[in-house]
C-alpha cells in the first residue's frame, strides 16, 4: 500500500494518483479505472454516469465516448466536469477527486484508442445513437447487422463523432477511509506552476 502522511504530504500529488491507481488494480476490482463523471448541462442540472479511465498523465484524465450523447452536449454547453474514483473493498477503502476543464483529446489519440477496441465494440459504436430513444433492442440489432454488412472484410473507421475528452487536473483530492469516520482528506488544488496543499477535516 501507499500510504499518505496526511500531515507532511507530497509537493505532487501524480505520482500518489498513479500509485492509488496501480494498487486498485490489484485488488480484483472488475473495472479499478471505472470513474464517475459528474457534467451539468445548459439549464445548469447536474448528470453523473460511470465511465472508464483510458489515460492519465500531466495533462489530465482520458476518456472516450459518443461526442453526440447526453454528456457530449453537456460538455459542449459547460466544458468542466468532476471525477470520481471509489475503491470500498477492504483493506483499500479510498477515493480520488478530479475536477478541472474538459478538451477534446487529439485525433491521434482517439485513433489510437478505437484502433485498441474489439471489432464488436467497434460496430456497436456506430450502431448505437448514444442517449437518443430507440424503440427496441432488436432495432439496435438490425442496426448492428446492417453495420456487419456495410463494413464486412474492411476494418471499422472512427466515426466523426466518437473520441476522446480530457479533464484538466485542476484540483485533486485523496481520501483515505477510516473504519469510525474519522478519515483522511488532503486537496491540491493548481497554483500557478505548482500546487496548493490543505488538509481537509472528513
Amino acid at each position: 500500500m501507499s500510504p499518505i502522511n496526511f500531515d507532511l504530504p507530497p509537493a505532487d500529488p501524480l505520482p500518489t494518483c498513479r500509485a492509488w491507481f496501480k494498487e486498485a488494480e490489484g485488488m480484483g476490482f472488475a473495472n479499478p479505472n471505472a470513474m464517475t463523471l459528474a457534467t451539468v448541462d445548459a439549464q445548469g442540472r447536474p448528470h453523473a454516469r460511470i465511465v472508464l479511465l483510458r489515460g492519465f498523465d500531466e495533462r489530465g484524465a482520458v476518456f472516450f465516448t459518443n461526442r453526440e450523447s447526453d454528456k457530449g452536449s453537456q460538455l459542449a454547453a459547460h466544458a468542466h466536469a468532476a471525477l470520481l474514483f471509489h475503491w470500498d473493498q477492504e483493506p483499500i477503502g479510498r477515493q480520488i477527486r478530479i475536477e478541472g476543464a474538459v478538451s477534446f483529446a487529439s485525433d491521434a489519440e482517439s485513433d489510437a484508442y478505437w484502433n485498441s477496441r474489439p471489432r464488436e465494440s467497434q460496430i456497436n459504436a456506430w450502431a448505437s445513437q448514444q442517449s437518443r430513444p430507440v424503440e427496441s433492442r432488436a432495432a439496435l440489432e438490425r442496426a448492428q447487422a446492417e453495420l456487419e454488412r456495410r463494413f464486412a472484410g474492411a476494418p471499422v473507421p472512427r466515426p466523426s463523432h466518437w473520441g476522446g475528452y480530457r479533464v484538466a487536473l485542476e484540483r485533486i483530492e485523496f481520501w483515505q477511509g477510516d473504519k469510525f469516520r474519522l478519515h483522511d482528506r488532503i486537496v491540491y488544488t493548481r497554483s500557478g506552476g505548482g500546487w496548493s496543499i490543505q488538509r481537509l477535516s472528513p
